[in-house]
């Protein structure tokens, strides 16, 4: 199942945005019917070098352009992402077999972040005064000097955002990329990769490879001058120690089993609705969805029936239209692992309350939104992420417990708190221990709202993408201290003891004035 959109001549036009030159190939599955999507180019570790060689003369004379010359490229790429998003669409959902709603949502985080940095970038970037050690004598500046050539590895789930979303502002502060997307879903990125050279990125700036994870990706990580990486902990570990081995800094934002809240006093069909949105966008592949649902035991039944009715009343289906409500999974990895996990609880007595099937008769990889109650710690979905379309539903009495529950994980990537009083959720909220919790939303408002960062605590990550550390994080933070007056050392006719106690007065009559 195709897109008409994806012609011959698009395609092979794509395919010569990676750098692979020894002719071996692989072939992609149309995740709707299983067929084959597309053939591509393969890498090996020499291509890799290759590309890195590239990309490192490419980034010199780009480190040396102006910022306000640098954004030109990105304003005109917006626009053409904006012109060409039904066929960005179209490939997303060719590949990952996401509802054609889920894929508008994964076009929009670019455009954001997009926009974001434009209008931000000139002044994070632009030199800034700081204090000097001595007022009037010393000055400080500080200048931010782009890291080099920056790896991003990006996931199979969102591979058009979690590769746009985290290169653009990496290019925008002056380095080169190389992009290693998963192979199943690389036709997006690189679409990506081409309107951005069609906005007039410079020749070189910008290097795909793709392949294999532990050997390509392992000799981006071994090449690059930072790395940045989304997938899961056990990945994001190793290549942590990889990179720390270079003393080369990382970003990486990995798996989360993430809680929601639902206190007493909450508008149960509407938070509801809510929670159907956070627990199976995409399929719930997505890093920030909702596994875990706790909800007060006075209207635990009530909210039960509320969600369960919803989840189960979702249209499932294939097609590049808006008539899906959820989608497929991607691949059949995944939907192992969804049935290993449903499965397992209700062998060990948990409660399906909606879902619990695969459905082959839509497409090969679809499953339905599952519901479970019952969920005991020896029970596969109750501490692994499931990733997929399965959420737990448990009660709780106080919001202490429910604090206590929530925060029993090691993962710490996103949660959610839903109450009426915004007050008393917001006070739950930040004792929740994750790098982005949400009010009476799933994941949207945190993840959305691009000036402030977004990240993980716990296993699920180090560094934060959006905000001023989005970008910045791809600079090395450089001071130059100048001296006006020399000041430092006494003059020889100062006896020295003098001179301490010339300077003890000084710094005791700064703090004094407030100066230092």
């Amino acid at each position: 199942m195709r897109p008409a959109s994806l012609t011959d001549e698009l395609l092979e036009h794509l395919r010569g945005r990676v750098t692979a030159e020894s002719g071996a190939t692989y072939t992609s599955t149309a995740v709707f019917s299983g067929g084959e999507l597309a053939t591509l180019p393969e890498s090996n570790t020499a291509d890799v070098h290759t590309a890195f060689e590239r990309a490192t003369r490419a980034q010199r004379e780009w480190a040396a352009t102006p910022v306000k010359d640098r954004l030109t490229v990105f304003e005109r790429f917006h626009g053409l992402l904006l012109r060409n998003r039904e066929t960005v669409l179209d490939l997303i959902q060719a590949e990952t077999g996401k509802a054609r709603r889920d894929a508008f949502e994964e076009l929009c985080e670019p455009l954001l972040v997009t926009s974001y940095y434009l209008r931000k970038a000139p002044k994070l970037l632009r030199p800034q005064r700081r204090a000097g050690l001595m007022p009037g004598a010393i000055t400080a500046l500080e200048t931010h000097v782009p890291k080099g050539v920056v790896g991003i590895i990006s996931p199979w789930n969102y591979p058009f955002t979690l590769a746009l979303g985290d290169l653009v502002p990496a290019l925008m502060a002056g380095n080169a990329v190389v992009l290693m997307p998963d192979r199943q879903t690389a036709l997006s990125p690189l679409l990506g990769a081409d309107l951005l050279y069609q906005a007039g990125l410079p020749a070189g700036l910008l290097q795909v490879v793709l392949g294999d994870g532990p050997v390509v990706g392992g000799a981006v990580v071994d090449t690059c001058d930072y790395i940045g990486f989304t997938g899961s902990t056990r990945t994001g570990t190793l290549i942590a120690e990889r990179a720390g081995r270079r003393l080369v800094g990382c970003s990486l934002e990995l798996g989360g089993k993430n809680p929601m809240v639902v206190l007493d006093d909450v508008r149960i069909a509407e938070t509801a609705t809510q929670a159907i949105r956070a627990c199976f966008a995409n399929a719930g592949q997505l890093c920030i969805s909702i596994e875990r649902i706790y909800v007060h035991d006075s209207i635990f039944d009530a909210f039960a029936e509320a969600f369960v009715g919803q989840a189960g009343g979702l249209a499932l289906r294939p097609g590049f239209d808006y008539a899906a409500d959820m989608g497929s999974l991607t691949s059949q990895r995944a939907l192992k692992t969804v049935s290993e996990h449903v499965d397992d609880a209700r062998a060990k007595g948990a409660t399906v309350l909606t879902g619990g099937r695969p459905r082959p008769d839509l497409g090969p990889y679809f499953y339905e939104p599952t519901v479970l109650t019952d969920v005991t710690p020896e029970m596969l979905p109750h501490a692994a992420e499931t990733f997929g379309p399965v959420v737990s539903l448990y009660p709780f009495g106080s919001d202490d417990e429910a604090v206590a529950l929530a925060n029993q994980t090691d993962y710490g990537l996103n949660a959610s708190v839903f109450g009426r009083d915004r007050a008393r959720a917001t006070k739950v909220a930040a004792r929740l221990r994750a790098g982005t919790v949400n009010v009476n939303d799933g994941y949207a408002s945190a993840y959305g709202s691009i000036d402030a960062p977004m990240g993980g605590m716990g296993v699920s990550g180090l560094g934060r993408r959006h905000g001023a550390e989005g970008l910045l994080k791809y600079t090395e933070a450089q001071t130059i201290g100048t001296q006006r007056i020399a000041m430092l050392n006494p003059p020889k006719w100062v006896p020295y003891g003098l001179y301490t106690k010339v300077m003890a007065a000084s710094l005791r009559l700064m703090r004094r004035l407030g100066i230092r």
